[in-house]
């Protein structure tokens, strides 16, 4: 499988934005999760930094996953698929010299896009309970400002996500959104808790701030019951699911070793595993094997 350009599959991205349905994200942490997304054929495919912390450091998402190892792993897994690959950025890392230097590394590394949020250093989670500390009002809409200075290939896509709604309101959320659009970003993700009105709230997102819009429809309540055919007339334009891939594994994982643990062995659990074949033909072995061929015949 040749691999596209970085801007082929930006382009690519900007195009699925322009579709008369939501783009679809799962989420994944590494490049077997990202290849399985693209195998199973969904168009894109979302890199939780939730997960990567998971993954690389064995530590919850407290902001301990640095500019570097996020995108060191992003350009790994971006170099493996042909699908574009959208990346939590965090807060950017710093302040604009830093976001400066995010957007060349993230570039570099052939990511899609990104969205950087206006949380303080250090960042947590957003579904940790409680609400976030945010930066003032002009300094957030600053970093937006210095990663659309920054960018070199413009067609990279910005996604400038606000944390604000649940510390400051929702009225504060969506002015926020709107300024990041004015100030260059191509696309908001306005961050919302599991909430009884959440779809009240995104229409009201998608109906003043004029650019398209990301929602996590993994936060629960009625957002994580709709169907991917009505995301859109619910003012949803792209939808990340950032806890299959770490919350399958987890769950299949535990479920293993509790039955080893319990029998001793796995014997019939095997029929619960992927086969060496199958293992094999997500990785691309036989294409892979295939092309080694035809190098020795010639």
């Amino acid at each position: 499988m040749a691999i596209l350009t970085a801007t082929l599959k930006r382009q690519q991205l900007r195009k699925l934005l322009q579709q008369d349905k939501a783009l679809i994200a799962p989420g994944i942490y590494d490049g077997y999760g990202a290849r399985m997304v693209q195998n199973a054929g969904f168009e894109a495919a979302y890199m939780t930094g939730n997960g990567v912390s998971a993954s690389l450091l064995g530590t919850p998402d407290i902001g301990q996953v640095d500019l570097t190892l996020m995108s060191d792993h992003a350009r790994r897994i971006a170099a493996c698929i042909n699908i574009p690959l959208i990346c939590d950025a965090d807060t950017g890392y710093g302040g604009v010299l830093n976001i400066k230097r995010t957007i060349t590394e993230f570039e570099a590394a052939g990511v899609a896009a990104i969205h950087i949020e206006d949380q303080t250093f250090p960042k947590q989670c957003a579904q940790f309970s409680g609400a976030r500390s945010v930066l003032n009002f002009a300094e957030a809409v600053s970093h937006i400002k210095a990663a659309v200075a920054a960018r070199a290939d413009h067609e990279m896509v910005l996604i400038a996500r606000t944390d604000s709604a649940s510390s400051l309101g929702l009225d504060e959320a969506i002015t926020r959104a709107k300024a990041f659009v004015a100030a260059g970003a191509d696309a908001v993700f306005v961050e919302l808790k599991a909430n009884p009105d959440a779809l009240a709230m995104i229409q009201k997102v998608k109906q003043e701030v004029k650019a398209p819009c990301l929602f996590n429809v993994d936060v629960g309540g009625p957002i994580s019951q709709l169907k991917a055919s009505d995301l859109k007339s619910h003012g949803i334009d792209i939808a990340i699911h950032p806890t299959l891939a770490r919350g399958i594994f987890g769950h299949a994982m535990q479920l293993a070793l509790k039955h080893l643990q319990s029998n001793e062995k796995l014997g019939d659990y095997t029929n619960h595993l992927l086969s060496p074949a199958q293992y094999s033909e997500i990785l691309g072995l036989s294409e892979i094997q295939a092309w080694e061929a035809s190098l020795i015949a010639q």
